[in-house]
């Protein structure tokens, strides 16, 4: 018998997916160079060469059968360690190799996170707009994803909101900053009135809260701002991390857990997560990658592009007359829609070749996502369609 819940699953595939696969067919028709595919997060710059050069060094220089083979259950303790020491310097944490685990990439660090603080039927709460799987995430962990209404002048936490969804039944919070789709950084005020509220929530209702803090874009931070450790301000915090953006490697799909030292039961995350790994069938991420990025966590690649080109674009959207909030980072950008409806919104840009996704599958209807990490010059061009567009649909000037 073929499992239900998967085939009404493809009744709901995603629409970033689904815009990026319409890229891709209608580039086949103009030339690609001629869709402006503002779709996928797909990072569009190289990895740095300090990863090549390792990754070239470790198979020139290593053993084939040791360095192929499978990590230990709970990844290899010299890379945890490195990862540690590199958290601490940066951030001020007390980390040791004990506790980190490497995954495949943040969505195998979320599976690990949230199997490890809630059981099925409890709740999770995340802040829209929020990144779409993680309701697939949490639903596949046999809990309940509660999504906070955005408070979109900002898109910083709206606490009245939380407050009033916090409940006895919710095992953690998931948040992400800097935020798919916003771009936009929790500040240093936010994060403390949050660890408060947790604080206070879990001495309410006699439980530990934690937070789950998916951070693959804390490397990506504009002017010159302090990059944030949520998890240096609560202690119940683990961070999954992506070196997908950073590195650009998502294709590698290495990542992490950290759990915060001073959490509850602090010493069981890791251990936790190698069983976990055993029932999910997500264990021993490739050896050789965690090696290679070991030895690659004071680099990045170049990121310097994203915000080069999210300040075109917010100037450019603004030129136009639309409502938009300077993002603090990633390399996407959420300007309200010109109509209510978004999702007609996106769908008349597409006769202009432009392919912009949706805020409602960010759980924000009337906004609309584009992911800016394509080359400058192709942002540049797309002004064009992207100004025919509003002025023949919308009368703007």
């Amino acid at each position: 018998m073929i499992a239900q819940t998967y085939l009404d699953m493809l009744n709901g595939k995603s629409v970033i997916r689904q815009l990026a696969e319409w890229s891709a067919a209608r580039g086949a028709e103009i030339g690609y160079q001629n869709v402006f595919d503002y779709s996928l997060g797909n990072p569009s710059v190289p990895c740095p060469p300090q990863f090549t050069e390792s990754m070239i060094r470790l198979l020139q220089t290593q053993e084939p059968v040791a360095l192929h083979g499978y990590s230990p259950t709970l990844t290899i303790p010299a890379v945890r360690a490195a990862v540690a020491e590199n958290l601490n310097r940066r951030f001020g944490m007390a980390y040791t190799a004990g506790h980190i685990f490497m995954t495949t990439g943040a969505a195998g660090a979320i599976a690990h996170a949230l199997r490890c603080v809630a059981v099925p039927g409890q709740e999770v709460l995340t802040f829209a707009p929020y990144f779409p799987e993680y309701k697939p995430y949490a639903e596949g962990a046999g809990l309940t994803l509660r999504v906070v209404p955005p408070r979109v002048q900002d898109f910083q936490i709206d606490f009245e909101a939380f407050e009033a969804m916090l409940g006895e039944n919710t095992a953690a919070v998931l948040i992400n900053t800097p935020n798919n789709p916003s771009g936009i950084a929790y500040s240093p005020e936010t994060l403390r009135r949050l660890a408060d509220t947790l604080r206070a929530a879990s001495a309410r209702y006699g439980h530990h809260i934690f937070l789950i803090s998916d951070e693959p874009y804390r490397e990506i931070v504009f002017g010159g701002a302090p990059q944030q450790h949520p998890a240096a301000y609560y202690d119940d915090t683990l961070t999954c991390y992506s070196f997908s953006k950073s590195l650009s490697l998502p294709g590698e799909r290495i990542g992490y857990v950290a759990a915060n030292p001073r959490c509850e039961r602090a010493a069981d995350i890791v251990p936790l997560c190698g069983q976990i790994s055993r029932g999910t069938g997500h264990n021993c991420p490739a050896s050789i990658i965690q090696l290679a990025v070991a030895e690659c966590l004071d680099t990045t690649s170049d990121l310097s592009v994203y915000e080069r080109n999210m300040q075109l674009l917010y100037d450019e959207l603004r030129k136009l007359g639309f409502t938009v909030v300077r993002p603090g980072g990633t390399f996407y950008i959420f300007p309200q829609a010109l109509e209510a409806d978004s999702v007609a919104f996106c769908r008349k840009a597409q006769a202009y070749d432009l392919a912009l996704v949706p805020g409602d599958t960010f759980g924000c209807p009337g906004y609309f996502r584009m992911a800016y990490c394509i080359d400058t010059e192709k942002v540049l061009r797309s002004f064009a369609a992207l100004e025919r567009f509003v002025h023949e649909q919308y009368g703007a000037r």
